[in-house]
């Protein structure tokens, strides 16, 4: 798996939402960041939370945490239920009873107003509410960026692809190409009809299109994030590590027998986050806050 080394950007505090067993948390704190508060309702994932982030305050509903409960921080994570969203499921989409919890997510974003914020999800919200929580974030001031990045572009033995959303409020617009890009940006300030043209694209420049074109992306020792000379202050700049399918099943058991709470566990891994690729964003996003700084501007 990759590991990326440490490197001195400022340090940034982080709210988990939907925090699950960390694997958000544990990527950003990787990367550098600091796990202020964590907000998870199934048991299980909060005793593991509990043992790996000891001194870290954590609540345990979403829906009953505001302003008042919260710490401000620097950022925000989660990923919010998928279950509506995925093509495992239903398919009720963004509206439906577990997945419109992202109202929530946006209520709490729009209340705290942390500098960034970090959205994770299945690559079917390209799909089933992209637009919506684009149009949320643009509400609340945030412009925004989105990348579907698999497991297997950290070394991972399978895909895993999960979208992205990286939100800021420095300020800055920049909309990508589709020639000159393979990624997307939304701003406050985008129209309606501008908005819907980048979801669109967002679904055809996501991970179909670098599944069938593996030479878009090419592996490198020293790009993450921004580039020193770049204006445009884009949190996914490319490249980003390159990965290789694998033709075979790995040797990694599925079955656990033996393993005490073998399904809590084996359902806490299942919606995890992959720590490494919540690394690499979050250091793409502390180059960013650092470069910002150097301009001049606040974290």
């Amino acid at each position: 798996m990759v590991s990326m080394m440490h490197t001195p950007y400022p340090q940034l505090t982080v709210g988990s939402l939907f925090s699950g067993i960390g694997g958000l948390d544990l990527g950003l704190e990787r990367a550098g960041m600091q796990i202020v508060w964590q907000c998870e309702i199934d048991a299980y994932a909060r005793r593991v939370l509990a043992r790996h982030w000891p001194d870290v305050t954590r609540f345990r509903d979403v829906r009953e945490v505001g302003a008042h409960h919260l710490t401000p921080v620097d950022l925000i994570c989660g990923g919010f239920p998928c279950q509506d969203i995925s093509e495992a499921g239903k398919k009720a989409g963004i509206t439906g009873a577990r997945s419109s919890l992202w109202k929530e997510f946006c209520r709490i974003v729009c209340a705290l107003r942390p500098r960034y914020v970090l959205v994770e999800n299945v690559a079917a919200l390209t799909r089933r509410g992209l637009g919506v929580v684009l149009g949320d974030l643009a509400a609340c001031g945030y412009d925004a960026e989105w990348q579907c990045l698999p497991a297997a572009a950290v070394g991972a033995p399978h895909e895993r692809a999960r979208l992205f959303i990286v939100a800021y409020t420095d300020g800055d617009t920049y909309i990508a190409s589709p020639q000159s890009s393979f990624h997307c940006t939304a701003s406050a300030q985008t129209s309606p009809e501008r908005l819907h043209c980048h979801v669109a694209d967002a679904d055809r420049l996501g991970w179909k299109e670098v599944h069938t074109q593996p030479g878009l992306l090419q592996e490198t020792q020293s790009t993450w994030g921004l580039q020193s000379s770049d204006r445009d202050r884009l949190i996914f700049r490319g490249p980003i590590p390159r990965w290789n399918l694998w033709a075979d099943e790995s040797g990694i058991c599925r079955v656990a027998d033996g393993i005490p709470a073998r399904v809590d566990r084996l359902r806490g891994l299942g919606n995890a986050v992959v720590p490494q690729v919540a690394e690499y964003i979050g250091r793409c996003i502390l180059q960013h806050a650092q470069q910002n700084m150097q301009r001049g501007g606040n974290l």
